[in-house]
């Protein structure tokens, strides 16, 4: 079976993988016959004059590959059926009567619904006026640097194995501290639930609380991201109309009052900028309670509102514990922090708990720990008031230059974009991709809509950008709808 050249000394592969490499093809070109026993290690290594280990290696990685099983009491055999066999074994055993072509690659419907769904683009080249991007260029790096290796250095192994489902408590503690004062939330640190960003959070609560199939309300346009989270999960959305009072919730009740729940920005309407009525809030919370139902609240960006305080949030008017409330550190701090969280209702905590289990287990916790400290130490706080000023000038600066852009231009006193209408039925995604080509980013209000808006806009984000950016970025947009309208 195995001759005396078989081994040779000058050679660099080691002995076992000489002898595999013997066997194998003894075994591939019929020498070694399907079904045909072979010796013992101990025999084998006796007849070659080799360690035992060297053929138990080559035996292993034959077993391993398919080439020899070995049956308990029996010994060691050739199997019957090669590797290769299965790699050709003929098609027409697999296919379906009638079928000539291999069937295509198949897709869940929730897939097929998401690639249609429109993404918000990551393309960092394209830097002005990129929506939904916090100014990056005055974010306290170094002393943030500084927590996060303050918190390295503490590590212990505790700290190391896997951490509380639904956050580090010291962290919820500082943003249930935080809503309270801030945007009127009414919760304790029992009910945050720390998730991977606003994303994760759409994500969660529509895994608890709708089933496939399911209605729930979408305000329209609207933010994507919250599209694609209920359509994994097979939600049947109703697209609902906004208007200058925000969500038109009269226009939900006729198409939808059966729906399981409503997604909206009631603070400052993705992408319009408008702030749910307070007759509307009063209005959708009635129904919720009424209907069963529930109010998935994003307040995504409503901390910078330039004159007067925040609004209060919805959450803070309902009595009835219908409003899961969404909040995110990716547009307060820096989009990789991957830092969000919900507030739910004391009776849905286990629930979430339990979903969060079985999703991803827990947030990493290093930057839990850093970001509690940088809460409760005061510089969170101290950050979000910098950049309302510096946003605020950002936006005014954007307005005066805006004026050599043929748009109309609506821009709320609060957030972090503003809408620009286009004249003349211009199309408002050839103009964001003609901008694209002039090195500027803008968002189709159109690529944002489930139904065909009434007229066509750009979404301008104006916080990631200083005034040399925004004045070059309006002379490159200009340029660019002078060509899309020629």
């Amino acid at each position: 079976m195995f001759d005396d050249t078989a081994f040779e000394s000058a050679n660099a592969l080691p002995l076992y993988q000489q002898l595999y490499d013997h066997l194998r093809a003894s075994i591939l070109d019929g020498r070694l016959e399907k079904g045909a026993k072979i010796p013992s290690t101990r025999l084998l290594a006796a007849e070659l004059g080799v360690s035992r280990n060297t053929v138990l290696n080559a035996y292993d990685q034959l077993i391993a590959e398919g080439y020899i099983e070995s049956i308990e009491g029996k010994g060691t055999f050739v199997t019957r059926v090669l590797p290769e066999q299965h790699l050709s074994t003929p098609p027409h055993l697999y296919r379906q009567k009638g079928q000539t072509q291999p069937p295509p690659l198949r897709l869940s419907k929730r897939a097929e619904a998401l690639l249609a769904t429109p993404v918000l683009p990551y393309d960092y080249d394209n830097y002005a006026f990129r929506t939904g991007m916090p100014a990056l260029d005055a974010f306290p790096y170094e002393l943030w640097a500084k927590y996060i290796a303050r918190e390295a250095h503490r590590l212990h192994p505790l700290s190391l194995m896997a951490q509380d489902t639904i956050g580090y408590r010291p962290l919820r503690e500082a943003i249930a501290n935080h809503v309270t004062v801030a945007r009127q939330v009414r919760c304790t640190p029992d009910q945050v639930i720390v998730v991977s960003g606003a994303q994760g959070a759409l994500d969660l609560a529509a895994r608890v609380l709708v089933n496939p199939g399911e209605k729930v309300w979408m305000e329209d346009p609207g933010y994507p991201g919250a599209r694609g989270a209920l359509l994994a999960e097979g939600a049947n959305i109703i697209p609902i109309p906004v208007d200058k009072d925000g969500l038109m919730v009269e226009v939900g009740l006729q198409r939808a009052p059966d729906a399981r729940m409503v997604y909206l920005t009631p603070s400052h309407q993705f992408p319009l900028g408008v702030s749910l009525s307070l007759a509307r809030r009063l209005m959708l919370l009635n129904w919720a309670t009424h209907a069963g139902s529930y109010i998935l609240e994003d307040d995504y960006d409503s901390e910078y509102r330039f004159t007067g305080r925040p609004l209060a949030s919805l959450q803070g008017l309902d009595e009835n514990n219908r409003t899961i409330y969404i909040g995110t550190f990716s547009k307060v701090l820096f989009p990789s922090l991957r830092l969000g969280y919900l507030i739910v209702p004391e009776a849905l905590v286990d629930a979430f708990r339990a979903m969060r289990h079985y999703v991803d287990g827990h947030t990493p916790g290093l930057e839990q720990r850093a970001l509690a400290d940088f809460m409760t130490d005061g510089h969170f706080a101290r950050h979000i008031r910098r950049m309302r000023v510096l946003y605020s000038e950002r936006r005014q600066y954007l307005l005066n230059a805006a004026h050599q852009l043929p748009l109309e231009i609506v821009a709320p006193d609060m957030g972090m974009h503003l809408i620009g209408w286009l004249l003349d039925d211009i199309d408002d995604k050839a103009a964001a991709r003609q901008a694209a080509i002039h090195h500027v980013h803008v968002l189709a209000l159109s690529s944002l809509a489930m139904t065909t808006p009434s007229r066509s806009g750009l979404v301008l984000g104006y916080a990631a950008v200083n005034e040399h950016e925004i004045l070059e970025g309006v002379q490159h947009l200009a340029a660019a709808l002078k060509e899309v309208s020629a």
